[in-house]
């Protein structure tokens, strides 16, 4: 794709905020289906999920693409805790973990009531140490996860508790919700629902709970694809998978306009050191794309 076919701008602040053209940059391909990327500031480098073929990768500038960690439980979505530690969706267990400095898994979340949790899709961590994650049921699907009956009947958001089969239920109410980030101020939390394909705005209570959840912007337009990765820039702009690539939004819901992607974007993450540089896994690639405004690391 040339500059020019990447962008669709619906508003002049998309220029200030991405940029008047994007260069779409691909890294690495022949995947099957990559999600999750996650940048890991100090040692410069990019891990990624390939649920399908239950392998981790990491991607450095100098080294391209290798084995991080296979098997990986299917994983999918991926952050960093306020330790440093990582913490990992997994699709083949239904369940969100958190690897040790020493390399051993600990599991934060696995049942509700007695029952699995459906497959925890997407987590974002507060900067008090708190943790968040979404439930859809896309990781009990065949070729994206591991194929098994359902035992929860809600796709839940959820919020880390103190015993693993006691996750703290936000939210019951979603189609699939998957995407999530905190506003710049930590004072509200966006999470995209992909079955109904638009953003919804929480407040965020002083007990780590959700209120007042209403409907903040849709993902609107040509295309393949549908609300899924998330993130917010240092400027307080959303970002979103939507048709046809990644939409932006500006703090006030007005959507500026699409970074257009050659393959369906499943998720993003902001790094380099300038954080000026999206990292897109997009169905059987990865790529870059460089914008104007800085990022974030959520």
């Amino acid at each position: 794709m040339t500059a020019g076919d990447t962008i669709e701008v619906r508003d002049p602040r998309f220029g200030s905020v991405v940029g008047t053209a994007a260069v779409v940059e691909k890294l690495a391909g022949g995947f099957l289906f990559t999600e999750g990327p996650l940048w890991h500031a100090r040692e410069r480098y990019l891990l990624f999920s390939d649920m399908p073929g239950d392998h981790m990768r990491k991607w450095t500038a100098g080294g391209g693409i290798s084995t991080f960690r296979k098997p990986c439980a299917q994983s999918n979505g991926l952050t960093w805790d306020r330790q440093g530690r990582l913490v990992v969706c997994q699709h083949a267990t239904s369940t969100l973990s958190r690897t040790e400095p020493d390399g051993t898994s600990v599991v934060l979340a696995s049942h509700h009531q007695g029952k699995e949790l459906n497959s925890p899709n997407d987590v974002v961590a507060k900067s008090n140490g708190a943790i968040y994650f979404t439930d859809p049921t896309y990781g009990r699907l065949e070729y994206y996860g591991n194929p098994r009956p359902l035992q929860l009947d809600f796709r839940g958001v959820w919020r880390v508790g103190a015993d693993p089969r006691a996750p703290v239920l936000l939210a019951d109410d979603f189609g699939q919700p998957n995407g999530l980030c905190f506003s710049l101020d930590e004072r509200h939390l966006f999470v995209n629902d992909t079955e109904r394909k638009h953003i919804r705005r929480f407040d965020v209570m002083a007990d780590g709970s959700l209120a007042n959840g209403r409907v903040w912007a849709e993902t609107t337009g040509p295309g393949k694809g549908a609300p899924d990765g998330m993130k917010i820039d240092s400027a307080g702009n959303i970002y979103c998978c939507g048709p046809g690539g990644i939409h932006v939004f500006a703090p006030d819901a007005a959507c500026l306009g699409v970074i257009r992607m050659p393959e369906t974007a499943a998720n993003f993450c902001f790094g380099d050191d300038d954080l000026q540089s999206l990292y897109v896994t997009a169905s059987t690639s990865l790529y870059r794309v460089r914008v104007a405004t800085p990022g974030t690391a959520q």
